[in-house]
């Protein structure tokens, strides 16, 4: 290492000390010809996560941005903040095993989408909607299908009642212009 005051090359160990966080080595050196003391830091070198948007720009992996979409989309669910940052954890690692630094961002999606459908449906539906834009209420209609239909399949054992459509659940008359015979709500008509 080159002596940051004289420039010379050749140098000696005299101490070295873990940092406080575990993440890199303190190094005091002196320098062999001018013999004044300097400080170095060796750090393990991470190549960072990086994001691909869907307009081609890129960004750098944020877990803080990662973990406020999950916490609005848990917002007044029955879902603990540990069990939020323990999911995070997840995420964080799988993408770290990955052999591509780069991922993107409609992949990311998916995988936390796949991950929701399992912690909390209602924080799924929720992140899917923004996530996927949804513009109106067949898009919202066709996600609890998905949803619907992935439960139906998997505790639906002999004798038990069909799932109701969803389609049946949601009333129709909820934008301008519909009508729909749903009780309670006031149809207008074109």
């Amino acid at each position: 290492m080159h002596c940051p005051f004289c420039g010379h090359i050749e140098d000696k160990v005299v101490d070295s000390r873990e940092s406080r966080e575990g993440d890199s080595i303190r190094r005091r050196r002196e320098c062999l010809s001018c013999g004044r003391r300097f400080t170095s830091y060796e750090r393990v070198e991470e190549v960072p996560l990086v994001i691909l948007k869907k307009d081609g720009r890129r960004e750098p992996f944020d877990r803080q941005k990662l973990m406020k979409g999950l916490l609005l989309a848990c917002q007044k669910r029955p879902v603990s903040l540990a069990r939020i940052e323990e999911l995070v954890g997840d995420l964080h690692a799988r993408l770290m095993e990955r052999p591509d630094r780069e991922i993107r961002s409609r992949d990311l999606g998916e995988l936390i989408m796949d991950e929701l459908k399992g912690l909390d449906q209602v924080a799924y539906v929720r992140f899917a909607s923004v996530y996927r834009d949804f513009k109106d209420l067949p898009d919202f209609v066709k996600a609890l299908e998905g949803l619907m239909h992935k439960e139906a399949s998997a505790g639906r054992g002999a004798g038990a009642a069909p799932a109701p459509e969803p389609a049946k659940l949601i009333p129709q008359a909820l934008f301008p212009g519909e009508t729909g015979d749903a009780p309670g709500l006031k149809t207008r008509k074109k």
